[in-house]
């Protein structure tokens, strides 16, 4: 494209955000546009895949975006230069190429730059170094969704016929749907095995400490039933004991990389009760610029959308120097910590850090909404912690036995902190309990007495439902999807009914079920997770240039189209009925029926499209509302926060954001509401402004997902912001 002589030069990048901040940066001679995301794309309407030839996509320029185009191209007739600078991934390249095509730039030219994080400095170098674009990744992104739309419009118009209107099957989700499917299943086809524990406090010394049963007879202890505990505490008590042996030792925990796309969602999720789509939309305004008081418009944190732990020299030093300056050298290790990544993680980009470390959470928190403040700490602390030393542990293993029994003592205590000063990575599921704090003093041979015995039946329990945090771990350890694909998924097999959430957890639905039991006889392949893992290993394989897309496309669709032939002729048409509810629709007197949509359960009336009544389905809690007395329901707001409001709204305006508990206040009796601060610590705190009054209670031993509604985590996370340090 031959381009007129003109003061400017013209970058065009994705998002509006992302174009005002650059715009700052680079001044009056460049001008920077907005593409508001892909321009060009395959009609909605129709396969846009010419099988038949090669496989060629059709692309057309999309729907509400010709406007954009237009002023796009308008600004490019009269640009010295056009610089594409799309996010920097294989879907941003894509972006890029699409771009290039409909303004006439050659993809070989210097027309590329990409910028792994938005400041002035980082914005300011890339711009000076262009490259052509990369067609091994614009060639890896349109197998991907070449292959996705002949899934997708292949599979959807057979799920329309023969199960349901508005449904869709497509490549990563169909398989997201069955590895909760499975996981449901495993559930409902658990035996539970009983179990007994017996422990006992143990005296020595003139010491008492807490140790289990671990042998009898010289035999790992197995107590299956209550026989055998009975059995047992005679035998224990027949004894005399001493300590057999003591083992002493330290042990070493080291920190966690810093953050991964994944990683993020999974830690997000954990300790911030976000979505994966919430997160994703959070780190996407940290990353393109935030107006800082002061300081002007900056990206808080490198591009989030990476599965690299890599961090660069530049960050590594100014990480470095920021411990040692706030934590001191004994913090420091000697040499920067290295982490290894996956197998196939895109080392192009760096792991997800602050751009700047001098920018401290509390620092620029006045400039943040709350949900960017506690997102940021996340990733700041991370990061920060990333660098530190490791926790230093002294640890005691130590056998208190007789002739028929031994009981095992374990105990570790935090010789020194390292980086869990910072920050502490959270878990999915709880570790077993282990003694803290001050350890005895034991030698071998010195006796011991075992006083109070006790013993506990258990059952063992299956496996726990998925959390939108576990199944992005699954799915990462699975090699389905990447980085830019879980949030995406999830919203979308939500959104179509096959799954919902209830208190944090992802159940199938019957619909759910009865898709995936017919994905699973016809479409094995297709939901199979090796088969899907396979699949992306070879769209690797394209953009490391080992092989042609249109090769890998050819050879999936052979067998595919011979599958769909079979499906079709094959599959009878199903009726999924709705469950009945005892509610009268209050316009057309029909019992409801429950329906589940894109935020869960709700209630129709079945005699739609004649009668279109909905209510909504909620849940409540057992606490009367502290206005009128009737139940209080637990409500989220359009921004996905949870709160609770009167069933009688509005004729009672009763409205809390905290959850509320039955306890008034003894000082002013206004009702009371739940809080936890950054030590795990409970409190019953006043509503009333002017009051306030804090009572302690034992937070430990309640568990906050038992808790009425199943709210309370929500509550209690966005009370103390989530993150402690």
């Amino acid at each position: 494209m031959k381009l007129a002589a003109a003061k400017y030069k013209l970058v065009i990048v994705e998002s509006p955000a992302k174009a005002k901040t650059i715009g700052k940066y680079l001044g009056r001679s460049y001008h920077v546009e907005a593409s508001n995301g892909h321009v060009r794309d395959l009609p909605k309407s129709q396969m846009g895949v010419d099988v038949n030839n090669n496989f060629e996509p059709k692309y057309i320029t999309i729907r509400g975006r010709g406007d954009v185009l237009e002023r796009i191209r308008k600004e490019a007739k009269n640009a010295a230069q056009i610089l594409l600078a799309t996010d920097p991934d294989r879907e941003g390249e894509a972006i890029s190429w699409h771009l290039a095509k409909m303004l006439g730039v050659e993809p070989g030219d210097q027309c590329r730059v990409t910028f792994q994080e938005i400041t002035k400095k980082a914005v300011k170098n890339a711009i000076t170094s262009p490259r052509s674009i990369d067609m091994s990744l614009v060639n890896a992104q349109q197998a991907r969704r070449v292959l996705d739309r002949l899934v997708g419009y292949s599979i959807s118009p057979l799920l329309w016929a023969k199960v349901r209107k508005g449904l869709s099957g497509g490549r990563v989700q169909s398989v997201a749907t069955r590895i909760i499917v499975d996981r449901e299943e495993e559930i409902e086809s658990f035996i539970p095995a009983e179990y007994w524990d017996i422990a006992a406090k143990i005296a020595c010394g003139g010491q008492r400490f807490n140790a289990r049963l671990d042998t009898l007879a010289d035999k790992k202890a197995q107590i299956n039933n209550a026989q055998m505990a009975k059995d047992a505490l005679e035998a224990i008590q027949s004894g005399e004991y001493k300590v057999r042996g003591v083992k002493t030792g330290e042990k070493r925990k080291m920190p966690a990389a810093p953050f991964t796309t994944s990683n993020l969602q999974q830690e997000a999720a954990r300790k911030l009760r976000f979505t994966t789509a919430k997160t994703m939309q959070i780190a996407q305004t940290l990353y393109e610029g935030v107006d800082l008081e002061g300081e002007g418009t900056q990206g808080l944190i490198t591009y989030m959308r990476t599965d690299s732990v890599r961090v660069s020299e530049e960050a590594l030093a100014a990480v470095r120097e920021e411990i040692a300056a706030r934590y001191g050298d004994a913090y420091l290790p000697e040499k920067p910590n290295a982490y290894k990544g996956r197998g196939r993680a895109q080392d192009a980009h760096e792991a997800i850090r602050p751009t700047d470390v001098s920018l401290r959470p509390d620092d620029v928190k006045a400039s943040l909404t709350r949900d960017q403040y506690n997102l940021y700490k996340l990733i700041y602390l991370r990061f920060i912690s990333s660098q530190m030393t490791p926790a230093l542990f002294d640890t005691m293993t130590a056998d208190i036995a007789s002739d028929n029994a031994s009981f095992r003592f374990y105990s570790e205590h935090k010789r020194f902190p390292g980086f869990t000063t910072v920050y502490e990575e959270g878990v999915d599921d709880e570790a077993p309990s282990v003694e803290s704090g001050k350890m005895p003093r034991l030698e071998a041979g010195e006796p011991a007495a075992v006083e109070d015995v006790t013993s506990e039946q258990h059952f063992t329990q299956p496996p726990p439902r998925y959390t939108e945090a576990s199944l992005v771990r699954a799915l990462e350890e699975k090699g389905i999807g990447r980085p830019s694909t879980y949030a995406p998924t999830i919203s979308t097999i939500i959104a179509r009914g096959y799954v919902m959430r209830e208190k944090s957890r992802l159940i199938p639905t019957e619909l759910g079920r009865t898709v995936t039991d017919m994905m699973r006889e016809y479409f094995k392949d297709i939901v199979d997770v090796e088969f899907t893992s396979e699949m992306e290993s070879q769209l690797d394989r394209v953009e490391d240039e080992q092989l042609p897309w249109r090769d890998v496309i050819r050879v999936f669709y052979e067998n595919f189209s011979k599958v769909l032939e079979v499906a079709e002729a094959s599959i009878e048409k199903m009726e999924i009925k709705d469950e009945v509810s005892d509610i009268p629709c209050e316009k057309c007197g029909a019992m409801m029926v429950y329906k589940t949509g894109r935020f869960g359960k709700f209630l129709a009336c079945p005699n739609f499209p004649d009668c279109r009544n909905t209510k909504p389905v909620f849940a409540y809690i057992d606490t009367p509302c502290p206005k009128c007395g009737a139940r209080l329901a637990e409500k989220t707001s359009r921004k996905g926060r949870k709160f609770f409001s009167c069933e009688r709204y509005p004729e009672c305006d009763f409205i809390s954001w905290d959850y509320p508990v039955p306890d008034k206040c003894p000082v002013c009796g206004c009702h009371m509401t739940l809080k936890q601060n950054r030590k795990g610590e409970r409190w019953h705190i006043c509503a009333s402004e002017t009051c306030r009054n804090r009572v302690l209670v034992n937070g430990s031993e309640t568990d906050a997902d038992d808790a009425p509604g199943g709210a309370a985590d929500a509550a209690l996370s966005e009370a103390s912001g989530g993150v402690s340090e």
